[in-house]
This record gives structure tokens, sequence and C-alpha cells, in this order.
């Protein structure tokens, strides 16, 4: 009975933290190191944010990309009218022919698909 009083007692006194005299100035000085990485690191990504939109930008102004999208207009044309002279033939249609399979698949994906979205939503609340 004696060492259940011990135990006890020795777990009260492990389970009370002690206060340190210096606890106070530490969490503030921990803080103002934090406070002032964390000013840093936003500067820090901002500059890289600005290098990296002015590097993008004369890439774009550099590739000729204004030139490239009117011709890719043109080719455009030319594709639409090779996609109008396309028909459907037999090997498209069978798919849709053998008992709806693709259909059947399509929504088991789908309901596969809101099953993650409902957990993931489940999970954020």
């Amino acid at each position: 009975m004696a060492e259940m009083e011990f135990e006890r007692r020795l777990e009260r006194l492990f389970a009370e933290v002690p206060e340190l005299p210096d606890a106070q100035a530490f969490a503030e000085r921990v803080e103002r190191r934090l406070a002032t990485g964390w000013t840093a690191r936003r500067w820090l990504i901002g500059a890289a944010g600005i290098a990296g939109g002015v590097i993008g930008a004369s890439q774009l102004i550099m590739s000729n990309l204004f030139q490239r999208v009117e011709s890719a207009g043109d080719s455009a044309k030319v594709l639409e009218q090779g996609l109008s002279q396309l028909t459907p033939h037999e090997g498209w249609v069978s798919g849709f022919a053998d008992g709806g399979a693709v259909v059947w698949v399509a929504s088991a994906l789908a309901i596969v698909a809101m099953g993650f979205t409902l957990t993931r939503v489940i999970e954020e609340l």
C-alpha cells in the first residue's frame, strides 16, 4: 500500500512542470525571432515572385509568342476543316452497342470521385 501512495505522489510531482524564472523572457525572445523570420521570408518570397514575373515576361517577348498565336489561328482553321470531314464509323459506336459498358464505367468513376470529394469535405470539417 505504501508503494501505491509513493507512486501516486511521484506521478503528481512529474505531472506538475515547474515554472522557470526566465520563462516569460524566453517566450518573448522566441516570438520575436519568429516574427523577424516571417518578415524576412515575406520579403524574400515577394522579391522572388517579382523576379520570376520579370523573367517570364521577358521570355514571352523574346520567344515571338504573339507571332506564334497568329499562325496558330491559321492552323486551327485547317484542323477544323479536317475534323469536319470525319464521320463516325462502326468501331466508335460498338462501345455503346455492347450493353452500354462505357456508360456504366463512367458512372462508377463519377461515384468514386464523389466519394473522394465527400471524404475530403468530412476531413476538413
